[in-house]
């Protein structure tokens, strides 16, 4: 059954707010974030992403997350073709303090576009994150950042219960609509409403991890 809700996800402060640096905290431009990969200080096997100006460690990924990881990448790659550009855990560019990495992003094409910046909000069609541990995090923290910033649509593809949480039309208070699928129910994209997806599709199937549990 599809849950709906259309009540507000509301944001406890504004995220320009939050970057005042009171309490004597460091906060980082997304400049400043940048050069610290140019110059190895921060290296690719560090798993960071910058949120409203701070460097924060990203969870580990465990099998269903690396499993639905691929399995979402392959099944938008098939689906939208060149109509898209499907990055697979790369930096938006989300404003000057929030560079985060989400799991899945679809991006405008063409891939050239972003030879000089990563996406940005007008050129983001759908943000997924692959929840399972990360799931408060994705939900408090992630989905108002989105909303604030006008990222059309954000999915939190929930691991524990088999579901995905379908966020849209943002605001600066959070987003105004929400509804919840099952897995064995579809949703469309904001970018491409004529196209189903199934939640399935995107989920690491049960057998597999039946069989890993067993081990």
């Amino acid at each position: 059954m599809i849950t709906t809700s259309n009540k507000s996800t509301e944001v406890a402060a504004e995220p320009t707010l939050a970057l005042s640096g009171a309490g004597g905290l460091r906060l980082f431009t997304a400049d400043e974030y940048q050069r610290l990969a140019d110059t190895g200080v921060l290296g690719e096997d560090d798993r960071v992403e910058l949120i409203e100006g701070r460097i924060v460690r990203m969870a580990a990924k465990n099998i269903k997350h690396a499993m639905a990881t691929k399995r979402a990448n392959r099944h938008f790659t098939r689906l939208l073709g060149d109509r898209v550009v499907v990055c697979v855990q790369d930096p938006i560019l989300l404003n000057d303090y929030s560079e985060p990495e989400p799991d899945i992003v679809l991006a405008a094409p063409p891939e050239d576009r972003y030879f000089d910046h990563h996406p940005t909000p007008k050129e983001i069609y759908l943000v997924l994150e692959i929840a399972d541990s990360s799931l408060p995090y994705d939900r408090d923290v992630k989905c108002p950042l989105f909303a604030y910033n006008k990222i059309v649509q954000f999915c939190p593809l929930n691991l524990q219960n088999r579901e995905l949480e379908d966020y849209r039309q943002p605001s600066r208070n959070g987003y105004r609509r929400k509804q919840t699928y099952t897995e064995e129910e579809v949703f469309n994209l904001v970018a491409f409403p004529d196209l189903s997806i199934k939640v399935k599709d995107l989920l690491p199937p049960v057998k597999a991890m039946a069989k890993r549990r067993k081990k």
